[in-house]
């Protein structure tokens, strides 16, 4: 199952489901990255003297530990809460998405647009969109690369999720982004061609996203979408 920025659970919704030893737990680990917070450096990025630069804060271990605790159904929910209770700076965001496991990278591309990192976490959403992992296409192409990739890596995010098989639901802001972008359009053209050539079917994915290429009209309503390749008819010798 792909899991989505909207799927995350509230901090109410996990007390509601969590028991007992699950909800102090994670009680504790929210006051721990609350608290590194709070002790946060200034905008100079001075580290505080008592505080080694190698060392991470123990809200990152918490964050690892986060399935064992709470449940691995919980465990991207109370991972994103405490990367938005820690505000997490592109240093810890980096080390817990370059040395976590794929369920940890996950929870960290689906809570960036959360966090004050403005284009600087770009590089995390780059590598997830090369991997060949769905759960992580799928998190890659949430709000924060909705709002910060470039038009032509957005592109192929999306011809990335037609490859790998990735709903394009997955993808926010799909139909603003799409609207009206020709290239887009020939891309999914080209795309179409090479599929039915190849005998395969195309994904109905790609004629959704081709009807969102469509322009609006001088009344400001979508045009009719342009149709894919059809399929090519039988010859004798097929």
């Amino acid at each position: 199952m792909l899991t989505s920025p909207d799927s995350l659970k509230s901090r109410k919704e996990l007390d509601a489901e969590l028991g007992g030893a699950a909800r102090a737990w994670l009680d504790e680990a929210l006051a721990e990255a609350a608290h590194d917070a709070a002790r946060a450096p200034a905008a100079s990025g001075t580290p505080h003297p008592e505080t080694s630069p190698y060392a991470s804060p123990s809200w990152e271990l918490r964050f690892a530990a986060a399935g064992r605790h709470c449940g691995q159904e919980n465990a991207d929910s109370v991972r994103s809460l405490l990367l938005v209770e820690a505000r997490a700076p592109l240093s810890s965001v980096t080390r817990l998405y370059e040395q976590g496991t794929a369920a940890e990278r996950r929870a960290v591309l689906l809570t960036l647009h959360l966090l004050d990192l403005g284009d600087t976490a770009l590089p995390l959403i780059e590598d997830a969109l090369r991997a060949n992992d769905t759960r992580l296409v799928a998190a890659a192409v949430g709000p924060y690369a909705a709002d910060h990739l470039d038009p032509h890596a957005w592109r192929h995010a999306v011809l990335k999720c037609l490859f790998t098989e990735v709903p394009v639901a997955a993808v926010a802001r799909l139909a603003d982004r799409a609207r009206g972008d020709a290239e887009l359009a020939r891309m999914l053209n080209d795309f179409a061609a090479e599929r039915t050539a190849a005998g395969r079917p195309v994904p109905e994915d790609l004629r959704t996203v081709l009807a969102l290429t469509a322009p609006a009209d001088e009344g400001g309503h979508p045009a009719g979408p342009t149709a894919a390749p059809a399929a090519p008819a039988p010859t004798e010798e097929s």
